[in-house]
């Protein structure tokens, strides 16, 4: 029997003073009923290198199978900009990343639940992730909040130009869409309609079985990278109760899926132990990495070098947020299995072409790109794109400004990504990497 959650929520005490959520005692491992996924969620190591801490891995989900190390692709709304579902599976694509929050925003749960879940909807016969719509609660740009009742407190990123960091914002193409963040979850404005909806532990559990995704996400708070440590660390408390709410959301109800929790701290070291610490002590079906991972890339490796000798390597593990080139080749090496990001998707809108074999770029933009008519855009690549056209017809596309071109480089883009990871499984296969 599942204990309530009443104390989850905040409380008054003696005082009638409200009682913050990071103030209360986390749930621990012996109050979690009994959970076992091993009929429908199966996890192996295949190989783990001798050169360094990157490891082959196998995960078998009732929608198929995902080879690791793996990048996947982002789905917000269901779909890769420019490429259908089935076109994203033939590009090699083993697992897609769809978000709660905006199918929550853009479509209607419910009855894609009674048509089956997104695979059906999507007809995409492939493994699927789901986020939380937690990471909303960064990207849409923190809001201004008073002490009201069991409102908590945050801070304010109002010169979004002045602090970057490593991982993206929307906020200013979304700014106050977010109303309040309470220990009971986001208040959060549509920005379809402005209608009102507000997503929590529970609720996001709920939409993302009403989706049906292979592996889910708890609900948790993204806090930007200039927060303060004295809030980062009553927001990572906060986490901490909303992920174990999640998860016992889950336990009543599987559905053949996984979940995964979601690691915070920041980049302070000793928060993301503690994390880690508490995470892994519940019955989770796998890891991620999430919040903000520093400035840059130097400074998110040396965060993943301090804790990924701390991270279980009996179950996958999954950095939210990062894919590009770059920080893929440098954190393979230090045991993570999974990525996803819009970085192919993106970097085709912007006129790269990704060369697996190389581990690089290059801008179709370029003149010399106009006379290249019997190359195609990578020639050990076997996509669709570099099958059929050259790099001289997509350059002529683009200066042309069709459409078609966003499809064709966004088709090599990806499978470009595809065929990188695989590169790298065989290297680690053969203790090269």
């Amino acid at each position: 029997m599942i204990k309530s959650f009443k104390r989850f929520y905040g409380t008054l005490n003696n005082s009638a003073k409200p009682t913050r959520l990071y103030e209360l005692p986390l749930k621990n491992a012996s109050e979690f009923p009994e959970y076992d996924s091993s009929d429908y969620f199966k996890f192996e190591v295949i190989h783990q290198s001798k050169k360094s801490n990157a490891r082959v891995t196998k995960i078998t989900t009732p929608h198929g199978v995902i080879m690791q190390p793996n990048f996947v692709p982002v789905g917000t709304v269901g779909t890769v900009k420019y490429l259908d579902p089935i076109s994203t599976k033939e590009t090699g694509s083993q697992l897609m990343f769809v978000n709660t929050y905006h199918m929550v925003v853009n479509s209607d749960p419910k009855l894609i639940e009674e048509v089956g879940g997104l695979h059906k909807f999507l007809n995409y016969q492939n493994p699927i992730i789901t986020d939380s719509g937690g990471f909303q609660v960064f990207s849409l740009g923190h809001p201004e909040s008073k002490n009201n009742g069991n409102d908590v407190n945050v801070d304010v990123l109002n010169k979004y130009d002045e602090v970057r960091e490593l991982k993206g914002m929307s906020g200013k193409k979304y700014q106050g869409l977010i109303q309040r963040i309470k220990d009971t979850g986001v208040e959060f404005l549509s920005y379809k309609n402005g209608d009102p909806f507000e997503l929590g532990p529970v609720s996001s559990i709920k939409y993302q079985k009403q989706l049906g995704a292979d592996i889910i996400i708890p609900f948790d708070e993204l806090p930007p990278y200039h927060m303060d440590e004295n809030k980062i660390l009553r927001s990572l408390h906060r986490t901490h109760h909303w992920e174990a709410t999640s998860l016992l959301e889950h336990i009543k109800d599987p559905r053949k899926q996984a979940i995964y929790s979601v690691i915070h701290g920041g980049v302070n070291i000793g928060m993301r132990k503690q994390s880690i610490d508490y995470l892994t002590s519940l019955p989770f079906d796998g890891i991620a990495l999430g919040g903000s991972l520093g400035k840059d890339r130097n400074e998110m490796k040396k965060l993943l070098e301090n804790i990924m000798p701390f991270i279980p390597k009996n179950k996958p593990n999954h950095l939210l947020g990062i894919g590009d080139l770059e920080s893929i080749t440098s954190i393979i090496p230090l045991g993570v299995d999974s990525f996803d990001s819009s970085y192919p998707t993106r970097s085709a809108r912007h006129n790269q072409i990704i060369v697996a074999d190389k581990q690089s770029s290059f801008s179709i933009r370029n003149q010399e790109n106009r006379l290249k008519v019997d190359e195609p855009l990578e020639k050990s690549c076997d996509c669709h794109t570099c099958k059929n056209y050259s790099i001289a017809y997509i350059h002529h596309l683009l200066k042309s400004h069709e459409q078609i071109y966003f499809t064709l480089t966004t088709q090599h883009n990806l499978r470009a990504m595809a065929r990188l990871m695989e590169n790298f499984r065989n290297k680690i296969l053969q203790d090269e990497v």
